[in-house]
C-alpha cells in the first residue's frame, strides 16, 4: 500500500470518528470524489441505509455539464442531493467530507447542498 493511500485513509477514518461522534441523531451527507465525477449520499447509521443519493453520472444532469469533474457539476449534485434528501424528510445532516480537503469540488458541493435547503 503507498503512503499517499495510506495516510489518505487515516485522514478518512479520523474524519468519520469525529463526524459519528459529532452527528447525534442526524444522518450525514458523505462525499466520494474521482478523477472524472463526484457522489454524494444522505446515510442513516443508526439503520444502515441510504436515504438519497446524487452524482454527475445521472442523465438529468449528464446532458447539461459539460465535465463531471468540475465545481459546476459539483453545486448541481449538492443542489440535487438536497432536494432529494428534503423529499425523504432530512433537514438536518453532518458534513462528511472523507478524507478529502473541504475545498475546491467538496466544497462545492457542500455549499450545493447549502443553497437546496439542507443544513450543516
Amino acid at each position: 500500500m503507498t503512503d499517499t493511500k495510506r495516510l489518505f485513509e487515516r485522514r478518512q477514518r479520523r474524519t468519520r470518528h469525529a463526524v459519528r461522534k459529532a452527528a447525534g441523531s442526524r444522518p450525514r451527507l458523505s462525499v466520494f470524489r474521482s478523477g472524472k465525477h463526484i457522489y454524494a449520499q444522505v446515510i442513516d447509521d443508526r439503520k444502515g441505509a441510504t436515504l438519497a443519493a446524487a452524482s454527475t453520472l445521472e442523465k438529468s444532469l449528464k446532458g447539461t455539464l459539460k465535465t463531471g469533474a468540475s465545481r459546476d457539476a459539483a453545486t448541481a449534485v449538492g443542489k440535487l442531493l438536497a432536494e432529494r434528501a428534503l423529499a425523504a424528510g432530512v433537514k438536518e445532516v453532518v458534513f462528511d467530507r472523507g478524507g478529502y480537503i473541504f475545498h475546491g469540488r467538496v466544497a462545492a458541493l457542500a455549499n450545493g447542498a447549502r443553497e437546496g435547503g439542507l443544513s450543516f
